[in-house]
């Protein structure tokens, strides 16, 4: 999965025209972001660069959590109508995301890629990750990841 990121990027540029021709204010903004945060990535760094695919689902993965975080301490702060934008911002992302994993799938991958790496044990809870995160692909948000590890590996 690591072309470059055309197919990903061109229908956000696409989805992007479409937003503003219908003057969807939220999507608009939304893709605008999303865009400026993965050419922001690009030229990070000493070279500029196009992203693979896989690099620019997690641009917008990490887009995603910040609109779930700010929402949260949005709604707790007594905001509410900018918790509300925040919710909204992350569903137009979510439809650039794959979907996600159910805890019955997320357990039976968690537990492929511990026996495929070899990892038995607690202590080892770094290379675990690693193996995992590369199964499961932006598939589930991390803290669920690190829960189902921790969980498989405790028992």
């Amino acid at each position: 999965m690591s072309t470059t990121a055309g197919g990903l990027k061109n229908r956000l540029t696409t989805d992007l025209t479409t937003a503003m021709k219908a003057k969807d204010e939220i999507v608009t903004s939304t893709i605008r972001m999303a865009l400026t945060a993965i050419r922001n990535e690009e030229v990070a760094g000493k070279a500029a660069r196009e992203l693979s695919e896989d690099e620019v689902l997690r641009v917008l993965t990490r887009e995603a959590k910040k609109r779930v975080e700010a929402a949260e301490a949005f709604a707790s702060g007594g905001r509410g109508d900018r918790a509300e934008r925040e919710r909204a911002e992350g569903e137009v992302l979510n439809r650039y995301l794959p979907a996600q994993l159910s805890d019955e799938e997320l357990a039976t991958v968690v537990a492929g890629a511990l026996a495929e790496a070899g990892v038995s044990d607690v202590k080892q809870m770094g290379k675990a990750m690693k193996a995992v995160q590369t199964a499961v692909a932006g598939r589930a948000q991390g803290g669920r990841v690190a829960a189902e590890v921790k969980r498989q590996l405790s028992d």
